[in-house]
C-alpha cells in the first residue's frame, strides 16, 4: 500500500513537472512569436511607403519613370514584404508583365554608427528631397554629380562620363529636358551604395537591372534564386532550426556542381570587376550567402549589394570610428580594420581582401559535389585564397595571380559542357 501510495506520488510530481516545462516552453514560443511577429508588421509599412512617395510626387517635389504607373495608373503594385528595416523595406513588385524586387526607403529612420551596427549613417537617414535647390543649372547639377561621385569612389580620370551617363538617367521621360523633381529624385538615389554599383556596372551581368524609380523608391530585376545556396525558410521555422540541421540543409538545396562552378566564376569576376574597376575600387562588407543569388541560367546575381561601398567612402568614415579593440572596427559583417591604440581610432585598410572573404562563403559551396580529379587542388587553391592578408593593393600580383588561378580551373572543367 505503501509502495503504490509512493509511486502514485511520484507519478503526480512527474506528471506537474512536465506539465510545467511544457506550459513554459509554449509560453517562451509564444512570445518569441509575438515579439517578432508585433515588430516585423510595425515595420512592414507598404502603404504608409506609397502614400509618402505619392504625396510628393503630387505636389512636384519628386518624379521618375515609374511615379505615373504607382501613383496614377495604379499598374505598379508593393506585394509580400521580404525585409523589413527602421530605414528601408524591400516589397516584391508587379509592374505589368514585370515582376521584381521594390525598395523603400523610410523617412524618420534612426541614425546608426559604424561600430556594431549593421546600417551604414548615411544610408540610414532620411532624405528631404531638398536638393538640387530650385534654379540650379543643368551644368550645376553636374557638378555637384562629379563631385559627389569624387567623394564616394575617389578622383578617377573618367567621372565625367559617369556623370553624364547619371544625367542621361535623370531625364526619366526622355523629353531632353531634366526637371528640377527628376534631379530631385536622382539625387537621392545617388546616396545609396546599391544604386551606385548599379550605376557602374550597368554594362555587366552581375548586378540585377534597374527597373524604374519614383523619388528613392526604386524596383529591380527579380533575381528568383536567392540565397547562393540553401533555403529561404519562414523566420518562425528559422527559429525552431538548430544550427547543424540547418548547415546540413543548406547542402541540400543546391544545383549541379557545373552549375556551381558557374555561378562561383560569376562570383570571383564580380570580385574582379570591383578591383581597380573602371571607377575605382569597392569593398565587400557583407559575402553571407543571402547576399548572393543566380537566375535560371545559373548567372550569378548580387541580390543586397548595399554593403559592397567605394573603397574611398568606407575609409573616410571608417577613420573617424573611435576604438579601443579592432572589433570595434567592423563594418557590415566582413569589413575590419586595426585599432589604432595611440589615437583610440580606426585605420584605414582593411584586414582581408574580397577575394579571400568570398573564397570562404564559396568553399562549403563548391568543393560539395567536385569531380574526384579536380577535389584536391581546388581545395588546395582555396585555402591559399582564403589565407590572402591585408588590402589586395598591397598584393596585388598575388591577388591577380590566384584569381586568375581559381577561374580557370574552374572553367577548363566546364568549358566543354552545356552548362558553360
Amino acid at each position: 500500500m505503501l509502495v503504490q501510495k509512493f509511486s502514485t506520488a511520484r507519478f503526480s510530481y512527474l506528471h506537474m513537472k512536465y506539465l510545467f516545462f511544457s506550459w513554459l516552453a509554449v509560453f517562451v514560443g509564444s512570445w518569441i512569436v509575438y515579439v517578432e511577429y508585433s515588430t516585423y508588421t510595425e515595420l512592414c509599412r507598404g502603404h504608409d511607403c506609397k502614400n509618402s512617395i505619392c504625396d510628393k510626387y503630387r505636389k512636384g517635389v519628386i518624379d521618375g519613370t515609374a511615379c505615373s504607373s504607382l501613383c496614377e495608373k495604379e499598374t505598379l503594385y508593393l506585394g509580400k514584404c521580404f525585409t523589413a528595416k527602421p530605414n528601408s523595406q524591400v516589397y516584391s513588385g508587379n509592374w505589368g508583365d514585370l515582376q521584381g524586387v521594390i525598395k523603400c526607403q523610410m523617412e524618420e529612420a534612426p541614425h546608426y554608427d559604424l561600430g556594431g551596427e549593421m546600417e551604414p549613417r548615411k544610408e540610414a537617414a532620411p532624405v528631404a528631397f531638398n536638393k538640387p535647390t530650385k534654379g540650379t543649372s543643368v551644368e550645376k547639377f553636374r557638378e555637384m554629380i562629379i563631385s559627389h561621385l569624387k567623394a564616394k569612389v575617389g578622383d578617377q580620370a573618367n567621372l565625367a562620363d559617369l556623370g553624364t551617363q547619371v544625367l542621361s538617367f535623370t531625364d526619366s521621360n526622355k523629353d531632353g529636358h531634366i526637371s528640377l523633381p527628376e534631379a530631385r529624385s536622382t539625387w537621392a538615389l545617388l546616396q545609396l551604395n546599391e544604386f551606385l554599383l548599379a550605376l557602374v556596372l550597368q554594362e555587366r551581368d552581375h548586378t540585377p537591372k534597374l527597373l524604374g524609380f519614383c523619388g528613392d523608391l526604386y524596383m529591380m530585376e527579380k533575381v528568383p534564386y536567392s540565397p547562393l545556396y540553401g533555403i529561404s525558410l519562414p523566420w518562425i521555422i528559422e527559429l525552431w532550426i538548430p544550427a547543424g540541421l540547418r548547415r546540413s540543409m543548406e547542402q541540400w538545396f543546391t544545383p549541379s556542381w557545373p552549375h556551381k562552378a558557374k555561378i562561383a566564376i560569376g562570383l570571383l569576376e564580380l570580385v574582379e570587376d570591383i578591383f581597380h574597376g573602371t571607377y575605382g575600387s569597392f569593398l565587400m562588407c557583407d559575402v553571407r550567402t543571402t547576399t548572393f543569388g543566380n537566375n535560371e541560367r545559373h548567372d550569378f546575381k548580387v541580390v543586397d549589394a548595399r554593403y559592397i561601398i567605394p573603397e574611398a567612402t568606407f575609409q573616410e568614415r571608417i577613420r573617424q570610428q573611435r576604438c579601443d579593440v579592432d572589433e570595434d572596427c567592423l563594418y557590415g559583417t566582413d569589413c575590419l580594420t586595426s585599432c589604432d591604440l595611440t589615437k583610440h581610432r580606426c585605420t584605414p585598410e582593411v584586414t582581408r581582401p574580397n577575394l579571400a572573404k568570398v573564397c570562404d562563403t564559396l568553399k562549403n559551396y563548391i568543393q560539395r559535389g567536385a569531380p574526384s580529379d579536380l577535389s584536391d587542388e581546388l581545395e588546395k587553391q582555396l585555402y591559399a585564397c582564403m589565407a590572402l592578408k591585408g588590402s589586395a593593393e598591397q598584393m596585388e600580383i598575388e591577388h591577380s595571380l590566384i584569381l586568375n588561378n581559381l577561374k580557370t580551373l574552374l572553367w577548363k572543367k566546364i568549358s566543354h559542357t552545356k552548362d558553360s
